[in-house]
């Protein structure tokens, strides 16, 4: 079996069910829009987007990380900084594709899971099932749920309880830690 037939059994059978599991009685009315997610993601496999396994860690220097990742990267991903709101240009984005880990190119969201929050910062209301592992941030006093790549550990945001439905969630991510690959693209 190929890592991306590995992937797509996983995604198409784990993503509905990892993703049913968090909705409320209340939100299960939304379910069709669920049911769109599962299928669009599994037409972007489909359509030769190929995606590492998660299970692949990514390991690499200070120095290697500052090679591979422009200075705003490795502030972010590998510093857990934060961006300016409203300075990316992902905030903007509509095509249909696939939103990776700038750092090691792991899938993240699809464009489905992305919504305006209008916070400046691209907004999913749910994320590609391991593709996060979480702690909590105390940076700011109050506890926060921070999130960072499965594979290479980077940090790309905080997931907050403010958003739409189905989920209900906010994961609030930094433009300059995510890749954008569009629905037709092969790279």
């Amino acid at each position: 079996m190929t890592r991306r037939g590995l992937l797509h059994g996983l995604l198409a059978g784990g993503f509905w069910s990892a993703l049913k599991g968090r909705l409320s009685a209340a939100q299960l009315a939304s379910m069709k829009e669920v049911e769109s997610l599962q299928k669009n993601w599994k037409a972007l496999l489909a359509d030769g987007v190929t995606v590492p396994l998660p299970t692949e860690k990514l390991k690499l220097s200070k120095e290697e990380w500052r090679k591979r990742l422009d200075a705003n990267q490795y502030h972010v991903l590998r510093e857990e900084g934060t961006e300016p709101p409203g300075s990316s240009p992902l905030n903007n984005e509509k095509r249909p594709g696939v939103f990776t880990c700038a750092g090691c190119g792991l899938p993240l969201f699809t464009s489905e899971m992305k919504y305006e929050s209008g916070t400046g910062w691209p907004s999913f209301f749910a994320a590609i099932p391991g593709a996060f592992g979480t702690s909590t941030d105390f940076k700011l006093i109050l506890p926060r749920n921070e999130y960072h790549c499965a594979r290479c550990a980077g940090h790309h945001g905080h997931v907050f309880n403010d958003g739409p439905p189905p989920t209900g969630k906010r994961w609030c991510n930094n433009g300059v830690a995510l890749k954008f690959i569009a629905k037709n693209s092969k790279t």
